[in-house]
């Protein structure tokens, strides 16, 4: 097993970025790794329940998807 730390400086003004490291961190947990995300800067606001909910990137992801898979999975998000 591997350890992964995703730092998110990125908040609703840029969905690819904020998708694609949720996506990221969701793939390393279900291949069993221990994963752990930080928000910071423009990230914070990502902290609050619901605001993943409207972020979607161009190519259809959606943030609440890897988000609430990231809850379930208890990875510790630190803000």
């Amino acid at each position: 097993m591997d350890r992964f730390l995703f730092v998110l400086t990125r908040g609703l003004e840029d969905p690819t970025r904020v998708t694609r490291a949720l996506q990221l961190a969701k793939v390393a947990r279900e291949q069993g790794n221990e994963v752990n995300l930080f928000l910071t800067d423009d990230a914070v606001v990502l902290a609050k329940p619901g605001m993943t909910d409207q972020v979607k990137a161009p190519t259809g992801d959606e943030a609440k998807i890897y988000f609430d898979f990231l809850l379930e999975e208890k990875v510790p998000i630190f803000v």
